[in-house]
């Protein structure tokens, strides 16, 4: 992965060197996450501050930068620092004039859907389906509900250092299919927020292999590479042997000690590493409102 240095985020105006502001970066106490405490968004970066929270990054999985008052154009620009930005293919829920930010929300406008409301209904890593899934993703909050709306995370080097002895030895050099589609049908027949796909969206997400333990290309962890959302089946395995694995491997990964719940609070940005989590969407009550804007990273292909 190449990281920008320049001190400014691109987009941003720059009178001179960005000054290093005040940061604290604080640990969850958990298996997983940290939050980051005296950083502005909307201010330049400076290159020793963004150094810092790549490393913090890549030590906890998930950042939560609070308060972050930041523009859509400040949050693209901050995302790309970490590699090319890639787009959803549901073009119907891209923020205009911005097709990198997609829009996650249960609000209805006229009758319609402004974004995607039933978002991480099941466990899974971003664009796990696509050839060079997700680094990571960014999500920040536009407009909260009173109660429930919160994130789930599991932590995958966890749950590929605990496994059980029988199912290493079953997955270990084995790779499994990943597809877009493999629960569409299901979810569209449940809300109004799964369009039909046209054949130009269907063919941006044909079904794609990885193996199910993946190695971290920055710190060379290992981790588990399979969701309960994308993963249809393992490479070589009859089907019902397939199946069975499978759900092994998901209840196993998503065990209560692997977890961190995020209760979003107002203003808040989450970066997590698709590499290392999957996560899931606790749920919105109906009548409640609900909207962020998500920026996802392109990765590498996994191995």
């Amino acid at each position: 992965m190449t990281i920008a240095s320049d001190s400014a985020v691109p987009g941003q105006a720059s009178s001179g060197p960005a000054v290093p502001q005040s940061i604290e970066i604080r640990p969850f106490d958990g298996p997983v996450g940290a939050e980051v405490l005296g950083l502005d968004l909307g201010q330049p970066l400076a290159a020793e501050d963004f150094t810092r929270i790549h490393r913090a990054h890549l030590d906890h999985h998930v950042l939560v930068f609070r308060d972050q008052r930041i523009t859509p154009e400040q949050q693209i620009a901050f995302s790309r620092r970490f590699g090319p930005l890639q787009i959803h293919v549901l073009h119907q829920f891209q923020l205009t004039g911005h097709p990198e930010v997609l829009i996650v929300s249960n609000i209805l406008e006229n009758g319609k859907p402004i974004g995607l409301g039933d978002a991480g209904h099941f466990w899974h890593s971003d664009l796990s389906y696509k050839e060079k899934p997700s680094l990571g993703s960014l999500l920040h909050s536009q407009e909260l509900p009173a109660e429930g709306g919160d994130t789930l995370f599991a932590n995958m080097h966890l749950a590929w250092d605990t496994l059980p002895a029988h199912l290493r030895s079953a997955v270990e050099g084995r790779a499994a299919e990943h597809t877009y589609l493999a629960k569409y049908a299901e979810l569209q027949k449940r809300s109004p927020w799964r369009p039909n796909l046209s054949a130009e969206q269907i063919a941006q997400v044909k079904p794609v292999v990885h193996p199910i333990v993946r190695t971290h290309p920055e710190t060379g962890r290992k981790a588990l590479f399979v969701s309960e959302h994308f993963t249809t089946r393992v490479i070589g395995l009859p089907e019902d042997e397939s199946k069975q694995l499978l759900e092994e491997i998901f209840a196993h990964s998503v065990r209560p000690e692997h977890l961190y719940r995020h209760v979003w609070a107002e203003h808040d940005m989450v970066f997590w590493d698709n590499r290392s989590l999957m996560h899931l969407a606790a749920g919105t009550p109906d009548h409640l409102r609900r909207k962020l804007y998500r920026t996802t990273i392109e990765g590498d292909v996994p191995f």
